[in-house]
């Protein structure tokens, strides 16, 4: 900052040939100029010690680097080659190498030439002498114009003393005026170091006039800011007095100001919170209504607890997917045995996510028998994504409002089991498993499968509506998966939203694998014991799975083990044992004898009797028709719990029998004296379907022929009055079945054959299967030799 131009001695002075050249780095020295120096620093110490010493002058030159008081002072190439020289009024040295100057400017120089860098730089320059100039009208518009502007620019800077604005009015020197207002003006040392350079005085005072234009626009705007500030200022003061004024007036009302902290807590929240807009609107408008309520009062409490689930709702906050598809695939592998076709479709499923993240994808249903992994395969798709994982279990939900909520107009409402469970999984893209989804129930109450046609819609949840929230959540990114063990409960609307995927079951082989990798290990950690203190034979594992279990999936088998880990280890506590090794033989003193036998050869061994092939929700089993007849005229009883269906089929066959008795080698009268009896065993279980058609055809045909079904047989399938064999399903479920049983031969429909591709390839290997389209077939193959 100048502090003066006087001094018209320095108009005439000599220029020595040789001058010490001090950098500077934050501002220029103009000639005519008087203003204070700081250095610090030994080299720049010495360096006006000399100058001080010799006739008190030095060079100072802008540097584009700054100068360091302990390295070089700078180096050459970084100096400008136009600088001032000035002269040294004033020193005043301070403690710790640091001394105060007091210069001004003499005259612009040039550097000639650079001669030395150490201790200080000393160069050659050559003095730039100003132009003549006569004063013509532009120059005296272009002065007149500056000081026009300099003096605006004054007025608005706060900073600058008003003298500066006469000052700069009294020069009569064009150059002089434009180094003045150069020196007074904050613009940058770039700026500055270019009029510096700028000889043409004319030119010279055009571009210090854009450079002041441009600071006094600058202080234009922040004035204008400044205004606006004011009476921003100005409104917040009328505000606050008028928030005194009501808090005043609440205190004479008894009202208390409890909640003006909670209030603002909330606005913080809310604020913070990345909200979509129209959540952030009804999130500001409970907040004002709650600002109006007594904290005694009950709407009070619901609105903060609304505001408490407004603000804590992962409204855009989301777990990054892991894309890496091998290791999706190998996570699959570690948690599950078996499951081809299952894991198959989960990889492509991640795969089409990884080339299209955006993508809406399917809504996958696993349906399968109780204890196949359907949930544990959930759990390893999110584990595979990386994602959060969530469970809800439908069974036995009747409510609608358990999926979409209640409405904030009743007393304890809370949004529904989604919106909870995307607070509990703290992302807005977890793995969401609705488990159990074909026990869902429907009463006075609502239908909670209408519900959640929108939240398993890709097309729809993107604006999901709960009740109790009153705005849109987006589901869309929400990977949803949902299990079932039948399909035949899911409303049509909703199954058509799923992809199914089956898990029919496990076979023998399976299990073995399953328990050896997964069940044993697992129930050994949870019982407290090591791999040294108990260990399983292949025999005794192949003998828990045979005899002691019959189902689909491996839940009782886990049962059987952990029954087996349990006696271990309170022998082992006892100080019985320190270690045991369980084989077949020693199954029985855990689990006591078997309790599956295999009884399928001994309870065919007489005419009348066939067995059949079943599917049930948890897996396939063996059905057994019997079949007797006794002196009566026509008459035809059914008993066993059967179905509408299962009791057609066996009119069905009756009546093809009695069609065809010549054909099949019985009296065509057979029927007149006579009364049928079919039974299906197991009578307090109900069963229905038509698949059981040609084993009540084979059973009555065994009886009237006397001729035994083979025992190593089994059958399925639908029957027609004119013979034909039409097909059935839960292939893969039956067939597992007899295979557990140990069945070699199975009749199934020719256009079943397909179906085949879904069993396991060992299965195939050691199982005879024969397809028919007719009856006769049936009866030629299933009955033996009189």
């Amino acid at each position: 900052m100048p502090e003066s131009t006087i001094n018209e001695d320095s108009k005439i002075f000599k220029l020595p040939e040789i001058l010490p050249i001090m950098p500077i780095f934050h501002t220029v020295a103009f000639p005519k100029m008087m203003f204070p120096m700081d250095i610090v620093g030994n080299r720049f110490i010495q360096l006006v010690d000399e100058a001080m010493a010799k006739d008190r002058l030095l060079g100072l030159v802008l540097t584009r680097k700054a100068p360091s008081a302990e390295g070089p002072l700078c180096q050459c190439e970084d100096l400008h080659r136009v600088g001032t020289c000035v002269s040294i009024l004033k020193l005043a040295k301070q403690a710790g190498e640091k001394a105060q100057l007091v210069v001004q400017g003499l005259a612009r120089f040039r550097i000639v030439e650079f001669l030395e860098e150490e201790p200080y730089i000393q160069a050659r320059v050559e003095k730039i002498e100003a132009d003549i100039l006569i004063k013509d009208l532009e120059i005296e518009a272009l002065m007149a114009n500056l000081s026009t502007l300099f003096d605006r620019v004054i007025k608005l800077s706060p900073f600058l003393p008003q003298e500066f604005a006469a000052m700069a009015k009294s020069i009569q020197e064009p150059g002089d005026l434009a180094d003045i207002i150069a020196s007074i003006v904050n613009a940058s040392v770039e700026d500055k170091q270019k009029i510096l350079e700028t000889l043409d005085i004319r030119q010279r005072l055009r571009e210090i006039t854009l450079i002041v234009n441009h600071q006094l626009e600058i202080l234009e705007l922040g004035s204008k800011i400044q205004s606006q500030v004011q009476e921003d200022i100005d409104k917040s003061q009328r505000d606050f007095y008028l928030r005194q004024q009501l808090k005043a007036i609440r205190e004479e009302l008894g009202e208390s100001d409890e909640n003006r902290v909670e209030v603002a807590e909330y606005r913080k929240k809310i604020e913070e919170k990345m909200l979509t807009e129209e959540a952030r609107k009804e999130a500001f408008r409970e907040l004002d209504r709650m600002s109006r309520m007594h904290p005694a009062s009950a709407e009070y409490s619901v609105a903060t607890t609304y505001l408490d689930w407004i603000t804590s709702l992962p409204w855009n906050e989301r777990t990054q997917d892991n894309q890496d598809i091998r290791q999706a695939r190998r996570i699959l592998d570690e948690d599950h045995y078996g499951l081809d076709k299952a894991k198959k479709r989960i990889i492509e499923y991640l795969a089409v996510r990884k080339l299209k993240p955006d993508t809406k994808g399917p809504i996958l249903c696993f349906v399968g028998p109780p204890g196949t992994g359907k949930t544990s395969l959930a759990q390893s798709i999110a584990r595979a994504l990386g994602r959060k994982f969530y469970r809800i279990s439908l069974g036995g939900v009747h409510d609608e409002a358990e999926i979409r909520g209640h409405r904030r107009t009743y007393v304890g409402a809370l949004p529904g089991r989604i919106i909870q469970g995307i607070r509990r999984a703290e992302s807005s893209n977890p793995v969401f498993v609705l488990d159990e989804i074909d026990k869902v129930g429907s009463d006075f109450r609502g239908d909670p499968s209408s519900a959640l046609l929108e939240v398993l819609d890709p097309e729809q949840n993107f604006a999901f509506m709960d009740h109790y929230l009153g705005v849109a959540f987006d589901l869309s990114h929400v990977t949803f998966i949902t299990t079932a063990n039948i399909l035949d409960t899911i409303p049509p609307a909703l199954r058509d939203r799923l992809e199914v995927i089956e898990l029919p079951g496990y076979t023998q082989d399976e299990k073995l694998r399953i328990a050896e990798r997964y069940l044993i290990p697992r129930q050994r950690e949870a019982n407290g014991l090591t791999p040294e203190q108990i260990k399983f034979t292949r025999g005794a594992a192949r003998l828990i799975i045979s005899g002691y279990t019959r189902e689909a999936g491996v839940r009782n088998l886990e049962r059987e083990i952990a029954a087996v880990c349990r006696g271990v280890a309170s022998q082992i506590a006892e100080g019985e044992i320190s270690s045991a090794l369980i084989s077949a033989r020693d199954i029985h003193r855990y689990l006591g004898p078997v309790r599956m036998i295999s009884d399928a050869r001994e309870r065919i061994s007489k005419p009348g009797i066939a067995m059949g092939l079943a599917w049930t929700p948890t897996g396939g089993d063996l059905l057994f028709v019997e079949a007797t007849a006794m002196k009566g005229r026509k008459g035809l009883t059914l008993t066993g719990q059967l179905g509408e269906v299962m009791k057609e089929s066996a009119s069905a066959a009756l009546s093809f029998i009695r069609s065809n008795a010549v054909k099949i080698g019985i009296p065509v009268d057979f029927f007149e004296e006579t009364d049928i009896h079919i039974h299906v065993p197991a009578g307090a279980i109900p069963k229905d379907g038509p698949s059981a058609g040609v084993t009540m055809l084979a059973a009555l045909a065994s009886l009237l022929t006397n001729r035994t079904v083979k025992n190593d047989l089994a059958m399925t399938g639908e029957i027609t009055l004119r013979g034909l064999v039409l097909p059935v399903g839960g292939i893969k479920e039956k067939v597992l079945a007899a295979h557990r049983a140990g069945i070699k031969t199975i009749i199934l429909p020719k256009w079943n054959r397909k179906d085949l591709e879904e069993i396991p390839s060992k299965v195939r290997k050691e199982m005879n299967f024969v397809f028919v389209n007719d009856m006769r077939e049936v009866l030629n193959i299933a009955l033996s030799r009189k």
